[in-house]
């Protein structure tokens, strides 16, 4: 389908080789899911859809590096914990009662509160990967899928069984452009080294990335010193899991020379602001990581920790936290968060034709409407977008050129199906007060 948007405040790339960002009223034309032209119409064209951007603006989509889609069946129901006991006393338990048909419903939920709120790809890691990708191809939505990986000598089978799942999901799946895989090695405190170094196997083999958590709180810091002698990010390195194509979540307690590492191997460290401090796992040293040139991406994590997938609230609060934390009001501007949530989200997950809103990038495309007091009056658009939207001011969204959401309302989900299916799921795993 030929798109066109009219006359619309567009968030684009700035000219100059700064790698900043620049809001101006374009119209943008999209034909065959591609981006062809943000100034004038290409030779040939004919919308089939015109939208009138008047008092509107234009965003690339936000990729959300770090997530946990099913867990949006648990949302509310494990809060105010510290991380081991909401993970192993709370969440686990939970998990083991879930079915294949109940990640497919709360992976659909999950897509809507993304799409509702700007997202257009996001980088997961779960299981019932066959469930997940029927999710992410019937909803329309762009995804990175990847199975948790928890393995070791202890129970050699359980890894093995589950790293053939990845793979076999990997195999069945692929050449999909919206949906697409990693290798996910849990964490160092679940993947004894012997297993991390199979997955670092399996995935150069396979030419698939690496997504992982790591060094996300002070126990794991302790256990992995306690049986490795070294940290967390020592320990994946030697296994050989940290590369250019590895994303890792969290990185909050990490080491002047964690972050030498990571930057010497060219990792994408997804932070996840939100569910850090609430878990009380602290907060990641961002400002000391970019300055040594790590690539830094933003996540929300999943429901059950957040408890949102709203990438506005999560631009928010990395910007303004690591500005008090530092006492440092230029440590992470604006337009650095609204980067980081975009076009580095974008190279996160491999994608160089994302993110950006610039002829030949695909068209993944969010439309917020101006007219609601918060956003009023708009004195600068970028600022607008990180310190003022809260993200009800999202109305369309496109992946692919594809129109998921219009005024509102999902063009692909029925939300009302979803509602009645979750319900049904926490009744049964029994999250209710």
């Amino acid at each position: 389908m030929n798109i066109l948007i009219e006359n619309i405040l567009t968030i684009l790339p700035a000219k100059d080789s700064a790698g900043g960002l620049t809001a101006e009223v374009r119209s943008v034309y999209v034909k065959s899911g591609v981006i062809a032209s943000v100034t004038e119409a290409p030779d040939g064209f004919v919308p089939d859809k015109t939208i009138n951007g008047s008092g509107k603006l234009l965003m690339p989509g936000f990729v959300n590096a770090h997530t946990h889609a099913t867990m949006s069946v648990l949302r509310n129901c494990a809060d105010d914990l510290l991380f081991n006991e909401w993970l192993f006393d709370r969440i686990m338990p939970l998990e083991d009662k879930l079915t294949g048909e109940d990640n497919y419903w709360g992976t659909t939920l999950a897509i809507m509160e993304m799409l509702r709120t700007g997202t257009t790809a996001y980088l997961d890691m779960y299981y019932f990967l066959d469930d997940l990708a029927r999710a992410v191809e019937d909803s329309g939505m762009r995804a990175v899928l990847s199975r948790g990986l928890i393995g070791g000598s202890d129970d050699p089978g359980a890894g093995e069984y589950r790293l053939r799942e990845a793979i076999d999901a990997y195999e069945k799946w692929k050449g999909r452009d919206r949906i697409s895989f990693m290798l996910a090695p849990h964490a160092p405190y679940t993947c004894d080294e012997g297993f991390q170094r199979e997955v670092a196997f399996e995935a150069k083999r396979l030419n698939l990335p690496i997504n992982t958590h790591i060094s996300e709180g002070l126990v794991e810091i302790d256990t992995i010193r306690d049986k490795y002698g070294c940290t967390s990010i020592e320990l994946m390195d030697r296994a050989g899991l940290l590369t250019d194509r590895t994303v890792a979540a969290h990185c909050v307690q990490v080491t002047d020379s964690d972050i030498k590492i990571m930057a010497d191997r060219g990792v994408t460290v997804a932070t996840n602001p939100v569910s850090n401090l609430k878990l009380a796992n602290g907060v990641a040293p961002i400002l000391k990581m970019m300055n040594a040139g790590v690539r830094i991406a933003l996540g929300t994590d999943g429901a059950a920790s957040n408890n949102t997938l709203n990438m506005f609230r999560e631009m928010t609060v990395l910007s303004i936290i690591h500005k008090g934390i530092n006492h440092d009001a230029f440590g992470v501007t604006a337009e650095k968060a609204l980067t980081i949530a975009t076009k580095n989200g974008a190279l996160a997950i491999g994608r160089s034709d994302m993110g950006e809103i610039k002829p030949g990038n695909v068209a993944d495309l969010v439309i917020l409407t101006l007219d609601s007091p918060n956003m009023q009056p708009l004195n600068n658009p970028i600022s607008a977008l990180v310190y003022s939207a809260n993200g009800s001011e999202v109305e369309t969204v496109m992946v692919d050129g594809r129109i998921l959401m219009e005024n509102r309302e999902f063009l692909t989900i029925d939300s009302d199906r979803v509602y009645h299916e979750v319900s049904k799921i926490c009744d049964r795993i029994g999250t209710r007060s």
